[in-house]
């Protein structure tokens, strides 16, 4: 399969600002006790929108990293640099995500070493590296033999003090792995397991791989519809793999399973598919600033909105009946509950600070400043 040089994919940005006015909706209800059902996670097994948001991330990162990496593998460009950079890249990453995870504390005895911009160093760093070192066929058969491996472990190696192999929150092989190695540094709902756990790792490469092969997809040189028409065929074959494998090993996010992987890819595959059709095949781009103005700053919203987040339930103040309360509880008091019930309350606040940070972001893609991880 023969590729064109690198260009930027326009539909790609708009997809990654999508995705991160996602997360961030998600992440910042008024009221996590007042919540629409597709803003919620799954309990354990199953798949919400919300579900799709961090592995249609990853995705988006696996097609990234094709497009940035490819004209300079192509150029035969020094892969130990090369390979330096995505090391230096990855850190910064692991860094910012500890940095959240501390913020305000940095108590580092118990501080959460896994987390959402963890998992995405990470993924990125192994998967660039894949992508650099290794053809398409080669990726092709990781992604698969990561996802099997990952089956294997989880659903026939006995976990040691339990006795036998299981899928359950506190008795899994990953958690049991993750106790083991980062025992007080793990989630703070949970204390003994984690959704960004060390072995669920595994198979959020595979997702981030398949981006890998999305991008090699579209740097081909066959025609546009053709290639639209393809993503939407590939997206409903690993949708279809993925329901059909939920059967042994179920659609979970917090396991990160493998049928979740394939689900999930699938439909990030259509999502695609529908902004590469209307963006860069039909070319309407009338609707498109906002999830620029999101997706050319991406992780830089999301860590400066996460940390606000964790501001804003610091921050104390006294309400009008003298109790002592947190700023955001006044603010959505106030603002928001005053006038709405408390469901589509909490959701107007979800929206407002996304808004707001729409605003913050759009100053600076104004200015011409992308701040690059």
């Amino acid at each position: 399969m023969t590729v064109k040089k690198s260009e930027r994919l326009l539909s790609l940005d708009v997809f990654r600002g999508i995705t991160i006015a996602g997360m961030i909706l998600v992440n910042n209800p008024g009221t996590w006790s007042s919540i629409y059902p597709p803003f919620r996670h799954a309990e354990w097994n199953g798949c919400t929108p919300t579900d799709l948001i961090f592995p249609f991330f990853l995705f988006i990162v696996g097609v990234a990293i094709t497009y940035s990496l490819s004209k300079r593998k192509e150029q035969g460009a020094d892969q130990t640099k090369l390979i330096l950079q995505i090391f230096k890249r990855s850190a910064v990453l692991f860094l910012l995500g500890l940095i959240m995870a501390g913020f305000p504390y940095f108590e580092l005895g118990t501080i959460r070493i896994p987390g959402v911009l963890q998992r995405i160093a990470v993924v990125y760093l192994v998967t660039s590296i894949i992508f650099l070192k290794s053809n398409i066929k080669t990726q092709v058969y990781l992604t698969a033999g990561f996802l099997i491996l990952y089956w294997i472990l989880m659903t026939f190696i006995p976990v040691p003090g339990v006795g036998y192999a299981n899928l359950q929150p506190e008795t899994n092989l990953g958690a049991w792995l993750d106790r083991l190695l980062l025992s007080g540094h793990l989630w703070s709902s949970s204390k003994i397991w984690d959704p960004e756990g060390l072995l669920s790792t595994l198979p959020a490469i595979s997702t981030g791989l398949i981006g890998v092969l999305t991008g090699h997809w579209l740097r081909s040189d066959r025609d546009k519809v053709i290639k639209t028409l393809w993503l939407f065929v590939f997206g409903n074959i690993l949708m279809a793999a993925g329901w059909v494998w939920d059967g042994w090993f179920p659609i979970n996010k917090s396991l990160w399973t493998s049928s979740y992987v394939l689900y999930t890819g699938g439909l990030a595959l259509q999502f695609l598919g529908m902004c590469y059709w209307f963006i860069d095949v039909k070319g309407y781009k009338w609707w498109i600033k906002p999830f620029q103005v999101y997706g050319l700053n991406a992780i830089t919203v999301f860590f400066l909105s996460g940390i606000v987040a964790k501001i804003l339930y610091l921050v104390k103040v006294t309400d009008s009946a003298g109790n002592e309360v947190t700023l955001k509880t006044v603010i959505f008091n106030n603002l928001y509950l005053s006038w709405l019930d408390p469901i589509n309350a909490s959701l107007a606040f979800a929206l407002s600070y996304v808004l707001i940070w729409l605003g913050l972001m759009w100053i600076l893609y104004s200015k011409n400043i992308f701040i690059k991880v």
